[in-house]
């Protein structure tokens, strides 16, 4: 972690999981990341933490958090955690407040956390629908203000990660979909609110990245190895799926200076999922 590399070797090392430093003017940054404990988030985590930024990780499990907060350190880099319960509201309130007492300040902030929870149109109900946003939503926006009067002092960033799921519709997921949606709405919001305070806001969108989790999901259904080769044979660039890495490279890009007059996009790195003609796979 914070080595450097350039063209072909680097690529092929973000695949094998290696994270490269850019020299993103991040040092000393105090950088929130909900879900920061595994797959994207703890990929964003490493990335920031390789950047001499201070990532704070925020999630439910006390356990996963350490373990994320051990292996940056294990490094020589810093970080911390705080366990929150994002869907209560008073959990947000308090994440941002630990972050404060413990840094007196906050530079940027990554909503990442969620799931797709599968409440569908035709078999779920009300209840489910509004229980989704909350997981998947809701945190968004209470997190982004709750920590912003300390992103107004240090005319911050913050990044949303979202998926393609709000704009290719997947199935049987309407609220993951509907909430998903809302991040891209108040991504372009927020970077209209928030001009005048010189907070720039930008959401990373994820298509078929490999994370843990969609290591799980593919162990459930019959042939996991077909299908993963079927799922990335319709992935133009390289045939392959994201790396957490590159989602988090994208990410520190977007919290840094180096993006400074980038605000209110919707970038996707997908290795040209959603919008390449699929006739060219």
């Amino acid at each position: 972690m914070g080595q450097r590399a350039t063209g072909q070797t680097a690529g092929a090392d973000l695949i094998k999981g290696t994270v490269y430093r850019m020299d993103l003017s991040l040092e000393e940054k105090v950088i929130l990341i909900t879900g920061g404990a595994k797959g994207i988030g703890l990929g964003i985590a490493k990335v920031l933490a390789a950047e001499g930024a201070v990532p704070v990780i925020v999630g439910r499990n006390a356990t996963d958090n350490s373990a994320a907060v051990n292996e940056i350190r294990t490094s020589g880099l810093r970080s911390f955690a705080v366990q929150a319960e994002l869907s209560q509201s008073e959990d947000c309130r308090r994440a941002v407040a630990e972050t404060i007492a413990q840094f007196g300040r906050i530079d940027g902030l990554v909503n990442n956390a969620g799931i797709n929870d599968g409440v569908n149109l035709e078999h779920g109900d009300t209840e489910r629908f509004l229980a989704s946003l909350r997981k998947n939503l809701v945190h968004y926006y209470e997190m982004a203000q709750f920590a912003l009067p300390e992103l107004k002092k240090s005319k911050g960033s913050i990044v949303n990660i979202g998926s393609k799921v709000a704009e290719t519709g997947q199935g049987g997921t309407s609220a993951y979909a509907a909430a998903n949606g809302g991040r891209n709405a108040l991504t372009r919001e927020w970077a209209v609110e928030l001009a005048k305070y010189g907070i720039r806001v930008n959401a990373v969108i994820v298509a078929e990245c490999w994370t843990p989790m969609y290591a799980t999901w593919l162990a459930t259904v019959p042939n996991p190895d077909e299908t993963r080769t079927a799922i990335e044979a319709r992935i133009p660039f390289e045939h392959r799926m994201t790396t957490c890495e590159e989602i988090a490279n994208m990410t520190a890009f977007l919290l840094s200076p180096r993006s400074s007059h980038t605000t209110g996009q919707l970038i996707h790195v997908d290795g040209g999922y959603v919008h390449l003609d699929r006739s060219i796979t």
